[in-house]
């Protein structure tokens, strides 16, 4: 038995700091209800748990994101139901305009009445805003350039290539109204410039489909489509003097694909929905110079009226199915924030009732060792009974 050094009291007292330390991060277990409260209680559990916080949190501002976008998107059908009605009353008062039982008279007062709707439209078309931004004055429909200033870039489809085009060997004529005179246009086919070749200032990068071709004519747009590729469809808006022509030759065309309202609909980089919101105006609409002071206008004015109900349909149902779209991905990111809670809840939170009973037997053996180490700091004061 040796008094100078008590190696009994050392090992007791190195097992009650061990026990000691577990108890310890036992608590802090119970106390934070983390399973990884510090970095070294699991390294690549606390490196993959911050990563999927991250994800989970993106998706939650991600799903905020796409309600807005919803709610834009009902704002702006909201705006357009209201124009589809005054079109509608339109429609009805040049369909009343265009019978021979109303004299001319009655017909300036039918024109007083679709001066003050189309002026309402105009106005919706101007003041339809969400926070700030204007909906409906083509800020947020993909935007296309012309090196003419009497041609312009209207709508084109999204699956257009963007680039630059070449277009040539075209002349519009125009009828007193300063409108396309579409007699003879509709059918005749578009000549564009092959990859490469010199146009305007630039370089053809785009080339026009062999097949493209006029096939309808509204008001001052031209609409270039192709049997082959069913996706293309250009508008171009021509302006110029009434009663004259405008030669396209080695127009340029830029088309960008940009434009339209990005939504950032998911937690990753370049996970994002682009929302086209197509121009409202009484010139898209071709009602600007809708005129029913005579029985012979008023019936002209029929179809122009009705091309715009349906212009305007096709925009709301293009909203429509946007709308559809981010309900799904509403519902998408709400079952990928779950999933992903659950797996982040595994990697990081504790299991109570086990830490529970991991903690009551660490403070049964903490105590025991604290029993011993007295137990062993009595042993060398034994030692003096033999000097007795």
């Amino acid at each position: 038995m040796r008094i100078c050094y008590n190696v009994s009291a050392m090992i007791a007292n190195n097992a009650l700091n061990r026990n000691d330390d577990k108890l310890t991060q036992s608590l802090k277990r119970l106390s934070s209800g983390l399973k990884v409260v510090e970095a070294k209680d699991n390294p690549a559990g606390m490196a993959m748990g911050k990563r999927m916080n991250a994800q989970i949190k993106g998706i939650s501002v991600a799903t905020q994101n796409s309600s807005d976008a919803i709610s834009v998107i009902e704002t702006a059908d909201g705006a357009l139901a209201e124009v589809h009605s005054i079109l509608q009353r339109m429609n009805e008062l040049s369909i009343r305009a265009s019978t021979g039982t109303l004299s001319d008279d009655d017909r300036e007062k039918v024109q007083d009445e679709v001066e003050q709707l189309r002026d309402e439209i105009a106005r919706i078309a101007r003041d339809t805003q969400f926070n700030g931004e204007t909906l409906l004055d083509g800020n947020f429909d993909l935007k296309g350039y012309t090196n003419m200033e009497d041609v312009k870039v209207g709508y084109y489809s999204d699956y257009v290539t963007t680039g630059t085009y070449g277009l040539t060997g075209l002349t519009v004529p125009l009828d007193e109204k300063g409108e396309i005179d579409g007699t003879g246009l509709i059918g005749t086919p578009v000549t564009g410039l092959g990859i490469g070749d010199a146009v305007g200032n630039g370089v053809v990068t785009a080339e026009m489909p062999a097949d493209a071709t006029i096939t309808e004519v509204i008001g001052n747009k031209i609409k270039i489509t192709s049997e082959e590729n069913a996706d293309f469809e250009i508008n171009v808006k021509v302006y110029g003097d009434p009663n004259s022509t405008v030669a396209i030759n080695n127009m340029q065309m830029d088309i960008t694909g940009i434009g339209a309202m990005t939504m950032q609909i998911g937690a990753n980089e370049g996970q994002t929905l682009d929302i086209r919101i197509p121009t409202i105006s009484l010139e898209e609409l071709n009602i600007k110079n809708i005129d029913m002071s005579t029985q012979v206008t008023a019936q002209e004015s029929i179809d122009n009226i009705k091309s715009a109900i349906l212009y305007v349909s096709e925009v709301r149902s293009r909203l429509g199915a946007y709308q559809n779209r981010l309900d799904h991905c509403i519902s998408n990111l709400d079952i990928g924030s779950e999933n992903m809670t659950a797996a982040y809840s595994r990697i990081m939170d504790v299991d109570m009732a086990e830490e529970m009973t991991e903690y009551t037997t660490r403070q049964v053996i903490a105590q025991s060792s604290m029993s011993m180490l007295a137990q062993a700091n009595e042993r060398p004061a034994q030692v003096l009974q033999l000097l007795q």
